[in-house]
This record gives C-alpha cells, sequence and structure tokens, in this order.
C-alpha cells in the first residue's frame, strides 16, 4: 500500500488553522489542562501553516506576539491592583514563575516556525531570515519585558530593598521574597551574548545603592557614639552579615561577581571612609601589645588598598624603639655577658613574632617588616649604640690603615663567644642536656640570619673552635661537626665550612700521629706517655704569623728534637713550626699542704719553672724577664693570670707591691711560690686537686688580636676584589649601579660592603688593569681580558 501526494491540493493557510492555535496557545499561558490530542495537533497545525502557507511563518509569529501581549496585559492588571509592598511583590513572584515555567513549554510546538524565521529548511523553501535571530522564547521575555517589567520593576526594586532595609534593622520577613524578584531579574534577559544585563543593572545596582546609602547613616554616628575599638567590630560585623545577605540575595553563578562588588562597596563605607580615624589607633594598640584588636585591625585595613602600609610602618618603628630601648636598659649586663646578651635578643625576636603571628596571622609582609626592612629587628641586631667593634679601614688594595675606625656591632663577636660557652666544658653547658645545647645553638642561628657582617662571626667563632680543639675542651666531640654542618645549612660560605672540616680532620689525623708516636717511642720512657702532638695545616688553620719567643723547661726541649726526628721519617719535605703560644700542659706542683696538678699554658709553665730548683726564692720581674725570653707584654699577662685569679682563694704566685693591673709590674716587683696554696672547697682545704690556670686567658697576643681586626678587613677586601672580577668576566660590561647591586648580592652572606670600600677596589683594580671605563660613559666599567 503507498500514499500519494496530491501536489495540486491547496496548501493549508493561516487563517484556517489560528483560531484552533489560538485556543490551545491560551491555555499554555494561563496553564490550563491540555489533552494530548490538542498537544499533538498544535505541533502538526504549527508545522503545516509554516511550511505551506508562505506568509505562514510571519502571520503566526505576530498573532503569538499579539496572544502573548494580551495575556501579559491581564497579567499586569491583576497584579497592579495590589497597592502595599508584600502583596505587589508576592503576586508579581507568582505570575512570573508561572510566566516563566510556560517559557520552556510553548516554544516546543513552534520550533518549526522558529527555523523557518531563522532562515532554516524546514519542510519547504528557504526563507528570507527576519533582521535578528529570534525565538519564541525570546518574543515571550521581550514582551513581558516590554508590558509588565519596564512599568513596573521601579516599585519591585524599591519594595525589594525595603524588605531588605527592615532585615538589616532586625526585623523579620519572608526573604523568599526578595529572592524570587532576584530571580526574575536573572532570568529575563533574552540577550545570549549577556544573560545578567538586565539583572546587573537593575537589581544589582538597586541593591548597592541601598546598601551604601544605609551605612553612610549609620556608619559615622556609630564611630562618634562609641569610639574606634567598638566600631571596629561592629565594622566585622556588619561586613560579615553583608556577605552572607549577598550569598542569599545576589546571583551567585560561575562569572557573577556580585557578592565581590557588594563586599567593596561596604569594604569602603564601612572602612575606607574611616581609614585614616581607625590607623590613628594602630601605634597605641602595637606598644600595648593588644594582639586581638590589633588582629581585627589589620583583618579589615587589608581589605582597603594601602590600608596595612601604615601598619607595617608603626610596627617597624616600634620594634626599632622598644628594641633598642630594651638593649640599652639591659646593656650592663649583656655587654660583660655573651649569654645574656643572646637572650635578649631572642627574647625580643619571641616576642615581636609572636605579635606578628599573633595580631597578623604571620602575615608575609609583617614577617619582612620585621626581618629585612631597613628598621627592624636587622637595625637591633646590627645596632652600635651600645658596644661596637671598631674594625681598622684600609685604602686601596692593600694601602696603609686609615686612622678612623669604622664601627659595627659586636652582636656577631657576642654570639660566637656563647656558641664557645656551649661547646665548650663548662658549668653552664654541663647542665644542659644534648638537645637542650642543639636548641640554643639553632637560636644562635637565627638571630645570626639578622646579622649584617657575618664575616666577623666566622672569623670568632673559628678562633674559639681553635681554641677548644687544642685544649681539647670540646664538651662533645659530635656536636662540634654538627655545627659546622649547620652553619653550611643557613648560606656560610663554602670556603670558610671546608676549612673548619679540615680543622677537625687534622685533629683527627693528629691522634693516630700520637698514637704511632707512642708505639715508636716505647724503648724512651714516659717521654713518649707524656707528650700529645698536633699537627696543624697553616691553610685550615690560618694563625697569625708571629711567633713569640720564649725559654723552655729542659725537659721540653728534650722533647722537641725527638718529635722532629718521627715526623720527617713519616712526612719528609714538610716544614714544622713550633707554635708554643698555643701549646699547654699539665704540671704536678706540690708544698705542705699537698699535690696539686696545674692546667698551664706553655708560656704559665716557663714561668714557674723559674721556682723548680729555688722553691722559696723571690724573684724579681726583670729576672723572670731574663729566665723566661718572653716580651714585656706578654709576660705581664702571664704573671697576673697567676697572681690573681678570681675563682682561686689560694693563690699560685704572691707578688709585692700588691698591683690593680698588669700594666702595674715594674721591674723591681718580687714574686714568689705561695707555700700555702690550696684548693678550698666548701670552706675545707683540699690536699688534692687539679686547678685550671689557662681559664679564659687567649691563646694569642695583644698583636695577634689587632691582626685578626686586620684580617677581617684585608679578607674583606680580597672577596670584594674576586668578586667584582667575577662579574666582569661574565658581564663583559657593566653600570656602576648594576655593579654594586650584584656585588652586594654575592656577597651578602658574608657581610655587606661599603660604598666606599667597593669604591676603592674599584679603582684598584683599574690601575691593576682588570678592567677600565668607558670612555663614553665614565659610570660603566669594561673588563680586560
Amino acid at each position: 500500500m503507498s500514499l500519494l501526494l496530491n501536489s495540486n491540493k491547496p496548501g493549508v493557510q493561516f487563517e484556517d488553522k489560528w483560531h484552533e492555535l489560538k485556543l490551545t496557545v491560551n491555555k499554555l499561558l494561563k496553564q490550563e489542562p491540555v489533552s494530548t490530542h490538542e498537544w499533538q495537533d498544535l505541533f502538526w497545525d504549527v508545522h503545516k501553516v509554516c511550511n505551506w502557507d508562505e506568509k505562514g511563518p510571519h502571520k503566526v509569529f505576530h498573532a503569538l506576539k499579539d496572544e502573548v501581549s494580551l495575556f501579559i496585559h491581564q497579567v499586569q492588571e491583576r497584579v497592579l491592583q495590589h497597592q502595599d509592598d508584600h502583596s505587589l511583590l508576592k503576586a508579581y513572584i507568582s505570575q512570573w514563575a508561572k510566566f516563566f515555567t510556560q517559557c520552556s513549554y510553548l516554544p516546543k510546538p513552534f520550533a518549526t516556525l522558529e527555523s523557518n524565521l531563522q532562515g532554516k529548511a524546514g519542510g519547504g523553501a528557504s526563507k528570507r531570515p527576519l533582521a535578528e535571530s529570534i525565538t519564541v522564547q525570546k518574543l515571550m521575555l521581550d514582551t513581558w519585558n516590554e508590558g509588565i517589567f519596564s512599568s513596573i520593576k521601579n516599585r519591585l526594586q524599591s519594595s525589594a530593598m525595603k524588605l531588605v532595609h527592615a532585615e538589616r534593622n532586625g526585623e523579620a520577613f519572608d526573604s523568599q521574597l526578595v529572592i524570587g524578584v532576584r530571580e526574575s531579574y536573572v532570568n529575563l534577559s533574552s540577550d545570549a551574548s549577556d544573560k545578567l544585563m538586565i539583572y546587573r543593572e537593575n537589581f544589582e545596582k538597586a541593591y548597592i545603592d541601598a546598601t551604601e546609602e544605609f551605612y553612610k547613616a549609620q556608619a559615622s554616628s556609630y564611630l562618634q557614639e562609641n569610639g574606634v575599638q567598638n566600631y571596629m567590630r561592629y565594622a566585622e560585623m556588619k561586613l560579615k552579615e553583608e556577605e552572607q545577605r549577598a550569598l542569599r540575595y545576589l546571583e551567585t553563578r560561575k562569572g557573577c561577581n556580585s557578592v565581590a562588588v557588594l563586599t567593596e562597596c561596604c569594604v569602603n563605607v564601612l572602612v575606607g571612609s574611616f581609614k585614616e580615624t581607625i590607623l590613628a589607633e594602630g601605634p597605641g594598640m602595637i606598644a600595648a601589645n593588644e594582639t586581638k584588636k590589633l588582629l581585627l585591625m589589620f583583618q579589615l585595613m587589608d581589605r582597603v588598598k594601602g590600608g596595612v602600609d601604615p601598619m607595617i610602618q608603626s610596627l617597624e618603628s616600634y620594634i626599632v624603639t622598644t628594641g633598642l630601648n630594651d638593649m640599652l636598659a639591659a646593656a650592663e649586663t649583656i655587654t660583660t655577658d655573651s649569654e645574656k646578651y643572646v637572650e635578649q635578643l631572642l627574647a625580643l625576636f619571641n616576642r615581636f613574632s609572636a605579635m606578628v603571628k599573633e595580631a597578623f596571622n604571620d602575615d608575609p609582609r609583617f614577617l619582612t617588616a620585621r626581618d629585612k626592612a631597613p628598621q627592624a629587628f636587622k637595625t637591633v641586631v646590627n645596632d652600635t649604640k651600645i658596644f661596637k667593634l671598631e674594625l681598622p679601614s684600609k685604602g686601596k688594595g692593600s694601602g696603609a690603615l686609615s686612622v678612623k675606625p669604622q664601627p659595627e656591632s659586636r652582636c656577631p663577636e657576642l654570639l660566637a663567644n656563647y656558641c664557645d660557652m656551649l661547646l665548650r666544658k663548662t658549668t653552664y653547658s654541663k647542665k644542659l642536656t644534648s638537645d637542650e645545647i642543639e636548641s640554643k645553638l639553632k637560636d644562635v642561628l637565627l638571630v645570626l640570619k639578622y646579622v649584617v657582617n657575618k664575616d666577623v662571626f666566622m672569623r670568632y667563632h673559628k678562633a674559639h673552635l681553635t681554641r677548644r680543639l687544642i685544649l681539647d675542651t670540646s664538651a662533645d666531640s659530635e656536636m662540634e661537626e654538627n655545627m659546622v654542618e649547620w652553619l653550611r645549612d643557613v648560606g656560610m660560605p663554602a670556603d670558610y665550612i671546608n676549612k673548619l672540616a679540615r680543622m677537625f680532620q687534622d685533629i683527627k689525623v693528629s691522634e693516630d700521629l700520637n698514637q704511632e708516636f707512642k708505639r715508636t717511642c716505647r724503648d724512651k720512657g714516659d717521654i713518649a706517655d707524656s707528650i700529645n702532638i698536633k699537627i696543624l695545616n697553616a691553610g685550615a688553620w690560618s694563625r697569625a704569623s708571629e711567633r713569640i719567643p720564649v725559654s723552655l723547661p729542659t725537659e721540653l726541649e728534650d722533647c722537641i728534637p725527638e718529635v722532629e726526628e718521627f715526623y720527617r721519617k713519616n712526612h719528609s719535605g714538610r716544614k714544622l713550626q713550633w707554635h708554643h703560644l698555643m701549646s699547654n700542659g699539665v704540671i704536678t706542683f706540690s708544698n705542705k699542704t699537698g699535690k696539686f696538678d696545674l692546667e698551664v699554658t706553655t708560656f704559665q709553665m716557663s714561668v714557674l719553672f723559674a721556682w723548680n730548683e729555688r722553691p722559696l726564692d723571690h724573684i724579681s720581674y726583670e729576672n723572670l724577664r731574663l729566665a723566661t725570653e718572653l716580651p714585656d707584654s706578654e709576660l705581664r699577662k702571664t704573671l697576673w693570670s697567676m697572681v690573681s685569679i678570681p675563682k682561686l682563694k689560694r693563690q699560685i704566685l704572691t707578688c709585692e707591691p700588691a698591683v690593680r693591673s698588669p700594666k702595674d709590674f715594674t721591674d723591681s716587683s718580687m714574686f714568689w711560690v705561695n707555700q700555702d696554696f690550696a684548693l678550698i672547697k666548701n670552706g675545707k682545704v683540699q690536699k688534692r686537686g687539679k686547678v685550671n690556670l689557662i681559664g679564659r686567658l687567649q691563646l694569642s697576643t695583644d698583636k695577634a688580636k689587632q691582626e685578626e681586626n686586620e684580617g677581617i678587613v684585608a679578607l674583606r677586601i680580597l672577596r670584594i676584589q674576586e668578586a667584582i672580577v667575577k662579574i666582569m668576566k661574565m658581564r663583559k660590561r657593566i653600570t656602576n649601579a648594576a655593579l654594586q647591586t650584584e656585588l652586594v648580592e654575592i656577597l651578602k652572606n658574608m657581610f655587606i660592603p661599603q660604598k666606599k670600600m667597593i669604591k676603592e677596589q674599584t679603582e684598584w683594580l683599574i690601575e691593576h688593569k682588570y678592567l677600565k671605563r668607558d670612555e663614553e660613559d665614565i659610570n660603566t666599567f669594561i673588563y680586560l681580558v
């Protein structure tokens, strides 16, 4: 069976079908029941009219528009019957909800109409499209917009904003009314490129304007009546309220920033308008350590552009002022006690860190203000008001010393002293566990981070390490080596760390050497057992070049050839230089009270052996100088270390006349061994015991100390020259400003080079043909290969 279409049959006309179509369309608009037969006929009749009537699509479109307009006009009349805001909103939202639902259903049967109007093949020949692409849904939305929304939107917005205003004043209402209005605005736009245009230009704008007006009227009066601190709590509370309210009443879909715009508006009105007044309270809160109030201020000001900058400045000023004042107040104690000094610095650091954490949530900007700003904690650490280390100033290259020294903070020196106290066998270190010592050493490294001239710390730390290794006074050898690795981890220069590691290696090699020496010299009696040799590499230990002459006791003089002969047999070609300044030993002292072991330096030993054959004699200072052959300054220091030991109630030597300082000794001053010498513990005289006469006596000369300071400056000069050449090799050509910037970056882990020193060394390198100035620009340097 087949069906044949009679092409001569007249087409279905619009006028024949529209009265049937209109009935079903009105039922759909009014949400009245539509049978399945009516629903299917609507599809088929629209299809026939649009495809078989040449003008059918346009007729259907305009007729549909008229029906929709008529329906919306009827809706408008019903809505406008309500005079009060609540009823108006309720009626509008109800009618809009029904209409918007039909915006999804009514267009379906008119798909053929949309295809024809848009110029698509829809069961017939191609139609000429309208001026713009149009759909039935767009027709419905645009007609609603023109018919009811444009005339009623101001009342809708005003009514909705009144309800929000009532909520802000604590009154209860049905929030769904505001949400319903919002939804109508959001869904009303038919512009596919900007679906939120109507919402944004109307509802969002009205909501933000109403919010701004509300708080402008309230904020100022609240601040005047309740003060800044209460106002901050009020502002924080209102900001949170408005953010939560905005999440309910404003659009939150992806790509819509209504909540952010509203929040910014609230911040400007509640915080930005009163920024200066609020910030004026900041310094007082910081000084009073009111961290909770500061945290609230920080959270508010962080919302305002540039709001935290004055707080950062206040924090910097507070840290510098408070830190320096506290250090000055404790100056009498901390200048003589490195432990107290470090503890004071750490207490300040912990205090400032706690404030940054509790008041500013460890915000990186405030951490930077504490750490790296020209002000703040770095200023406290490197301050020279309390005490300073004066380093000599050198001119170009290896020029003469300047008359005026360059003052620097003694902080790195005191930090090194504190490390020595922890790492050396002392009463203090014995009270601490290994974990406690480790913790305190890491505290030192924390402070060291803020030290500008770390090379000073390196010098003193190495000097103390040298002393501990030579005198075997390290409390924990493993901790010593750990400290070297920790210094490496915090960025200390590799060459410095490698020299420290080499020092430990030398000590271990010396231990093996001593064992071999003892095996070799077994047939020579006790001489081998009584000697502990330390062979130190001059490059790693880098001691001062000065060698102090001294007349050694015969017992020591006899040992020297034996040791030298043994070493030459094992290491031919190496040169040995004896450093008696660094040597020490133990001698036994006997008198009528008892027998005591004295730990002494070689110089002390040389002085005491002057009485070895005549223990009861009185010997003048001049004769002691002839007997020991020590220089005057060393002899004075050595004698003073034995006639005035604070911890001993009975001294080893007695002097006449009594003096107050080593400078008071004269050639005729007489010295003799105190035959009543004894150790006294708990008021009782001890007959046996060990006495350490070395104490804190430096194993260096006054001249060597000066050399140490000069060595720091000399090394800085070499470092600057080396860094400049390194930069120039890589850059070939560079401006003076860029050179200084890169130079500071390279050297900052050791010291911050002064501009004067940079200029001097640059000139020195120019004179010695390492680089030259550009002929056209004197501020540009060129590397000479």
